[in-house]
């Protein structure tokens, strides 16, 4: 078995969402989970200051590892790593080639943004790689298939996660929607470079035809957020563009702004 998927655990209530949610994944994609618990024990990590972090020792870790490895249904391999959980992923990704990074989003709702730090926005900055952000609040962890295909008014490319993905699509039998948000005063249909880059991606390669939908606002994180509801949609994919999440406005970014928001898990494509 040569696919994975890499899922991060603090054995909070967070973390054990995406769990399920991974487990479920990894059916279809006849895949194994890589289950990572990072040990955070630097005093410069931003958690250490808000009761975010586990403080399980070395030995209750490995207790709860291998109690959360033998009640899986599928294949698992599990691992410790240390320090800063972005450099933690970056190597357990060279190893293993996962197809996604799964981590859980905490209950952010009493927490001002600006004071945010969160695991996804880290490693998008420092490690960039697929990533599935799956809420503390997600109503089921079934299998997605309804996603909402959320693109910018430019060209893209996915490089080599192009394939991937796809794998991931049609093992879901997914039903893709192509999503775009125009301004007030841009054109009203999604411009045909676009289309041409889906297209050339591969992505919607051997699924039903992907219909376009096209909405005006004046913010294009608010416009993906009304849109993306759990009554119309499973699964949200962003292509995030490196200047997106590598500059000091991050928390401000579409990218930054519907991962915090999302009632939907968010499935982040770096953009090549």
């Amino acid at each position: 078995m040569d696919a994975s998927l890499l899922i991060l655990t603090d054995f909070f209530q967070a973390a054990n969402k995406a769990l399920d949610y991974a487990t479920n994944l990894a059916g279809p994609l006849n895949a194994r989970l890589v289950l990572l618990h990072v040990r955070r024990d630097s005093i410069l990590d931003p958690e250490t200051f808000t009761g975010g972090l586990s403080n399980l020792s070395q030995e209750a870790v490995a207790l709860a590892l291998n109690s959360v490895a033998s009640n899986l249904p599928v294949p698992v391999v599990a691992e410790v790593g240390h320090g800063r959980v972005a450099y933690a992923v970056a190597d357990a990704v060279s190893r293993h080639h996962p197809l996604l990074v799964v981590l859980g989003r905490p209950d952010y709702s009493d927490t001002p943004d600006e004071l945010v730090q969160t695991t996804s926005l880290d490693l998008l900055r420092t490690a960039p790689y697929p990533m599935l952000v799956v809420p503390h609040g997600v109503a089921s962890t079934a299998l997605p298939r309804r996603v909402l295909l959320a693109v910018d008014g430019h060209p893209f490319a996915l490089g080599e996660h192009a394939g991937a993905i796809h794998h991931l699509l049609v093992a879901l039998g997914a039903e893709v929607t192509i999503f775009h948000v125009v301004p007030d005063t841009g054109p009203d249909e999604l411009p045909p470079l676009v289309l041409d880059s889906v297209m050339r991606t591969g992505l919607v390669l051997d699924l039903a035809p992907a219909p376009c939908h096209t909405v005006v606002s004046a913010h294009a994180a608010t416009g993906i957020l009304e849109a993306a509801q759990p009554a119309d949609y499973d699964l949200v994919m962003l292509i995030a563009r490196r200047r997106s999440f590598m500059g000091s406005l991050f928390h401000r970014s579409v990218t930054a702004q519907v991962l915090l928001q999302s009632k939907l898990p968010v499935l982040v494509l770096p953009a090549q």
